[in-house]
């Protein structure tokens, strides 16, 4: 079980080398490398890494990092070819390993030097002050997955099957005996331009192997993750979930070994995809044998089923799981203007499905899953997310996230190629982030070409994450609920949230205003609270954002806050 009181907050900058140092502009659909472009390890320079540091951030979260099956030929060095009927765009999909001891051949300038120029940016990455997060896969692998830079003595994912049976606890894989893998009708994968002589609809895989998102069929459809396979923690799906854990089965020491090998190089957490598709079991097994060599690792869960929170935390040993299922949904649809949206929904996420954990929540409006903000498919807007981003930053002592390219309202507008037009930045092509690419202003990492509009967004962000990193109410204080006190105050508003982070030497107030209309409301502080803190009389309250004082000349009765619409304030007093 965890501290309920740590000593500090991560701050999360999420980025992926393939975009983040891309400065080709081209941007053509289903484009190759050549085309569009690839950033590399090395582009993540000193001077990036400066300015993600001056940002406030503690750790940056390196995605796409271990080698994934690829359209890009790298036969030349020593590569093999993956199919391209079994690749998700022609970058193909992080999240589709395809050797797990080895990283992304893209993202190498010099593709036989690619894990020393990885440890490079380890070395880099530290040496600026920042911790390493990179993604642990640990459901599914590529159906092309083999690993070719393993230690000798380890036996790869597969090896020792027998795939006569369809489930043994000793198989890595689960097979579907007698029948032969089919790639999905109507899959064209590389677009209309792209020419191989593996393009051809079909994959050879014999017998069939289940598919990673627990579809157990030779034939998954276009939709499922077909590109994958899943893998086998001794969970016997088709007879009930009976579970087979009588010795530990073989897969488990061999992920134990290969998150030794990525802590071993200097990787300071994981973030971990899926967890709810492998057992609980495992967790509770591999982070705490991790955690007796390597004490300071963290774990990330993307996790999805609240009402799992509990049990992958106290007893699966997560550090921290995602509040998507919760904060994220409440705030996006008051960001977006839903008609029926509350801010007592944000009261029901952390005194329901967080109650108790609410610390081990890792907050965001941004990943490589989710929409943009800027998107016509979200808000449209990135200053919308100005009080949803305060609320994300400052509601608990758990970690807060932003994705690369959010900070400067990066809308994700057109189809890439595998990935369509659907508001996010692709993770399956070839491509550059335009308004990224700004703050990048080729390698230079000024942000010159930012629009005045954006440096005051990027700003925003900047003052809100190092006001959070060095206040110790709102990094590691308690909090307080004031919306109740509030509820019959005069210019009271559902689209208003208001709540108090405090310690023995600092308060602040949070107030955030969704709504598109300007608010004016008398706001009173309970008198416990003023009690507590011996307070009455002149107070002022100062917002630690944009220094706009607040006066009353007794807190008794309450202090008259005026808020602008879609902002927030941080008050001192």
């Amino acid at each position: 079980m965890q501290s309920s009181t740590p000593d500090h907050k991560l701050i999360i900058y999420q980025l992926l080398p393939r975009l983040f140092g891309n400065t080709q502009t081209i941007n053509k659909v289903y484009g190759s490398i050549e085309e569009n472009g690839c950033g590399k390890f090395n582009d993540i320079t000193d001077k990036a890494l400066t300015e993600i540091g001056k940002m406030g951030f503690s750790h940056v979260w390196y995605t796409g990092v271990i080698e994934h099956a690829t359209m890009t030929d790298y036969t030349a060095y020593g590569i093999k070819t993956d199919d391209p009927d079994v690749v998700k765009g022609r970058a193909g999909s992080p999240y589709a390993i395809k050797d797990y001891y080895d990283v992304a051949p893209d993202l190498a300038v010099d593709v036989n030097n690619r894990i020393n120029e990885f440890q490079d940016l380890v070395t880099r990455t530290h040496f600026n002050g920042l911790k390493v997060i990179i993604d642990f896969v640990p459901n599914h692998v590529a159906r092309t997955y083999a690993s070719d830079n393993r230690p000798q003595a380890v036996r790869d994912f597969g090896e020792d099957d027998d795939s006569s049976k369809d489930f043994t606890s000793e198989n890595d894989f689960y097979y579907i005996p007698g029948q032969h893998f089919k790639v999905p009708a109507g899959y064209n994968p590389g677009g209309d331009e792209f020419v191989s002589p593996l393009k051809d609809g079909h994959f050879e895989e014999y017998p069939a192997k289940a598919t990673g998102n627990d579809v157990f069929s030779p034939a998954p459809s276009i939709n499922d993750w077909f590109e994958t396979i899943k893998l086998n923690y001794g969970v016997y799906y088709l007879d009930g979930h009976k579970i087979y854990f009588g010795h530990v089965p073989p897969l488990w020491y061999k992920m134990h070994h290969i998150l030794t090998y990525w802590a071993e190089m200097g990787v300071d957490g994981f973030r971990c995809d899926m967890i709810e598709m492998v057992p609980v079991e495992f967790w509770a097994w591999i982070i705490p044998k991790l955690k007796v060599t390597h004490p300071e690792l963290i774990f990330i869960g993307e996790a999805y089923d609240k009402n799992q929170y509990y049990n992958y935390i106290h007893n699966g040993g997560f550090d921290y799981l995602y509040d998507k299922v919760g904060l994220y949904d409440a705030i996006r649809k008051l960001t977006c203007n839903d008609e029926w949206s509350s801010t007592w929904e944000i009261n029901a996420v952390w005194n329901t499905h967080c109650k108790g954990i609410d610390q081990h929540m890792i907050r965001f409006m941004e990943n490589h899953d989710e929409q943009r903000i800027a998107s016509r498919f979200f808000a449209g807007d990135a200053w919308y997310a100005i009080p949803g981003m305060i609320v994300s930053a400052t509601l608990a002592t758990g970690p807060v996230m932003i994705y690369s390219g959010q900070e400067v309202g990066e809308p994700a507008i057109g189809a890439q190629g595998f990935s369509g037009d659907d508001g996010r930045t692709t993770i399956f092509d070839y491509w550059g982030v335009p308004e990224h690419q700004k703050w990048v202003n080729n390698t230079r990492f000024d942000g010159v070409q930012l629009s005045q509009q954006q440096k005051e967004l990027r700003g925003f962000y900047s003052d809100l994450l190092n006001t959070v990193k060095n206040n110790e109410a709102l990094r590691i204080g308690e909090f307080y609920e004031l919306m109740i006190a509030n509820e019959h105050q005069p210019g009271f508003d559902t689209k208003l949230y208001i709540y108090l982070r405090y310690t023995d030497t600092q308060r602040v107030l949070v107030l955030v205003n969704f709504s598109r209309t300007e608010k004016t409301i008398r706001l009173k502080i309970p008198g416990d609270l003023l009690n507590q803190f011996n307070l009455n009389g002149n107070t002022g309250f100062t917002d630690l954002l944009t220094k706009t004082v607040f006066k009353t000349d007794d807190i008794a009765s309450g202090v008259d806050i005026n808020i602008k619409s879609t902002s927030g304030l941080l008050l001192n007093f």
